[in-house]
């Protein structure tokens, strides 16, 4: 019987020979679907299907009608978003590890990434017996600090469709719309999220935001470490430093040195 699913590996090839075309714009500037089935050594009209997917996401276009094709306008939307996540790293990055120095404990940047939160970088600090890593790491946004933090400048449906579903990871897990529309609202009120032993126990991280030359949040900075040394009166002095430090953070971010 018939299948019109494609193999896995007939996938990877495709996904290949896809990248290798915008490779090979990439070296030429230019090429027709000829020249790029030559050099991909496959059939024209093989490489005509995938030039056509690539136009589909604007990743290829062509230079005038009928004719060459070179890298499109995606290529340059896909290099932007990767070069302003570079330009925050490396910009945080000494901020964080004077924060993780300042409180001993592991300090965290992350943003979101669809429906979740996406740790880009992370500074344990001198209490970090063993701290796992979480750089790369997906995490839910309703059940950390920095995902309170991400979005806590959302509305309405937005908001719906970027949570999801709001799985209890512990008893302390916030999973009542309600409750958590009122937690970011404070957030937004105060400049700050806390979450003690929500995504795990024993866990409580302190976060806020950073944000950009027009004052929306871009990123969030966490320290976090084990819930028995964030008690009140540690959390209000951990509180001001990672305020401090995002402050930092967003004013380099917009070019405009902080405020001394």
């Amino acid at each position: 019987m018939r299948t019109t699913s494609r193999s896995p590996s007939g996938t990877v090839q495709s996904v290949d020979r896809a990248v290798t075309i915008l490779e090979l714009l990439a070296v030429h500037g230019t090429a027709g679907v000829t020249q790029l089935a030559r050099d991909l050594g496959v059939h024209k009209s093989t490489a005509s299907r995938l030039v056509a997917a690539l136009e589909r996401r604007r990743l290829v276009e062509q230079v005038e009608e009928r004719g060459a094709y070179r890298l499109g306008v995606g290529v340059l939307k896909l290099a932007g978003a990767t070069t302003a996540r570079l330009d925050l790293t490396q910009e945080a990055r000494p901020v964080c590890r004077r924060l993780a120095a300042e409180t001993g404990e592991t300090v965290n940047l992350a943003v979101l990434a669809g429906g979740a939160v996406l740790y880009v970088d992370q500074v344990s600090g001198t209490s970090t017996l063993s701290s796992y890593n979480w750089v790369g790491q997906h995490i839910p946004i309703h059940a950390t600090s920095n995902g309170k933090v991400l979005v806590s400048e959302f509305e309405g449906a937005d908001l719906t469709r970027v949570l999801g579903e709001l799985i209890a990871y512990t008893p302390s897990t916030v999973t009542d719309r309600t409750r958590l529309d009122s937690e970011l609202a404070l957030v937004r009120e105060q400049g700050f999220a806390i979450a003690t032993d929500e995504l795990d126990v024993g866990l409580t991280a302190v976060a806020a935001p950073v944000r950009d030359a027009h004052g929306d949040v871009v990123a969030s900075v966490s320290v976090s470490g084990p819930s028995f040394r964030f008690d009140e009166d540690r959390i209000a002095e951990i509180v001001p430093l990672v305020r401090t430090a995002t402050t930092e953070i967003s004013g380099l971010l917009a070019h405009v040195p902080p405020e001394r």
